[in-house]
């Protein structure tokens, strides 16, 4: 049976991530803070606002831009959105 944590996106317990999604202190303080289900949600977003900005992920500044983009995410605030992209009801 897997670990559960409560989820700050979800704001519910849910299964845990089983290793940080990152190195060092960042992926320790998400493996703490959410669920797997939310680093699976942030990664498909993620894909899907690398192609459509057509980030460079060898430029410093996209990687910060996602990176803000992701705590916004996590965070339930208002983060970049897909233009014309409507979520399935």
């Amino acid at each position: 049976m897997s670990e559960t944590i409560f989820c700050k996106k979800f704001k519910e317990d849910l299964p845990a991530l089983q290793i940080p999604p990152m190195p060092g202190a960042r992926g320790q303080e998400l493996m703490g803070s959410i669920s797997q289900k939310a680093w699976d949600e942030w990664k498909s977003h993620q894909t899907t606002l690398i192609n459509e900005k057509r980030l460079d992920m060898s430029n410093p500044e996209s990687r910060e831009w996602l990176l803000v983009q992701m705590y916004k995410f996590i965070n339930n605030e208002d983060y970049e959105k897909a233009s014309g992209f409507k979520a399935l009801d």
